[in-house]
């Protein structure tokens, strides 16, 4: 459904009750999407702000599924201007949400940006939006940021993961289950906004090991299927990668 005309922003259920708002902006050759996902429930929850700029059609976006004001909780994975430059403003349209992330993001960001105090989650804790509970994991520095982190909704088993997957395009579908992995290595190789760090095999198999059912990217299409694969497939690729890297060839 689009959502604004001018803009293209549109709204897409890529699971059932979790809706993706998705706005294309041109920051690059080709076109790039901004996606926030809204997950329906008693305690309805937005992963993503969008940039303050996109707050008007990211607000119009959300009205066209709920009443804003029934928001409850407003979170991202890592304090960066796509995923948390709206906060304030939906915090203002949503007087009883709660802003959350990562503990280290609440300590070192979120509490000084926020106009309400946030919500630092543990690794691995868990909390309950209605019918559903959902499981915050602790990924620093994967892809990067060491305040990252990643939700996972057990009812759908999906994995709300931020920046992994990343692909590139303006007119992608809302989901897909043609692999992403091909796409957003692409995009990897053209920006490399990876870490690198010594943990994210650790990190990557740890989320294989919920086997999402869908991966809601935060830039480009949503995928269906077998996320276990596709997350170890990418755990392979960047082992693969870092082996011919400079600074880590043998002497």
């Amino acid at each position: 459904m689009i959502t604004n005309q001018e803009t293209g922003t549109r709204v897409d259920e890529v699971a059932a009750g979790i809706y993706r708002i998705c706005t294309p902006l041109d920051v690059i050759p080709g076109g790039f999407t901004f996606n926030s996902y809204l997950i329906a429930d008693d305690e309805p929850l937005l992963f993503h702000t969008g940039y303050r700029k996109m707050f008007p059609i990211t607000l119009e976006a959300i009205r066209k599924v709920m009443p804003a004001e029934k928001l409850r909780w407003i979170g991202g994975s890592h304090f960066e201007g796509d995923e948390f430059g709206a906060l304030n403003n939906l915090l203002e349209a949503a007087p009883e949400a709660t802003p959350f992330g990562t503990e280290i993001g609440a300590l070192t960001s979120l509490n000084d940006f926020s106009s309400r105090p946030a919500r630092g989650l543990g690794d691995g804790e868990e909390f309950s939006i209605g019918s559903r509970r959902m499981k915050w994991l602790y990924t620093p520095h994967v892809p990067h940021g060491w305040d990252c982190g990643v939700l996972f909704d057990l009812s759908t088993q999906t994995l709300l993961c931020g920046d992994l997957f990343t692909q590139a395009g303006a007119n992608m579908p809302p989901v897909t289950e043609t692999e992403i992995l091909t796409a957003s290595e692409g995009m990897r190789g053209m920006m490399d906004y990876y870490a690198h760090a010594t943990s994210t095999s650790a990190i990557l198999e740890r989320l294989a090991s919920l086997s999402p059912a869908t991966l809601a990217c935060q830039h480009g299409s949503a995928y269906r299927g077998d996320g276990a694969a596709l997350l170890r497939a990418l755990a392979t690729a960047i082992e693969n990668g870092s082996a011919n890297r400079p600074n880590n060839r043998a002497s």
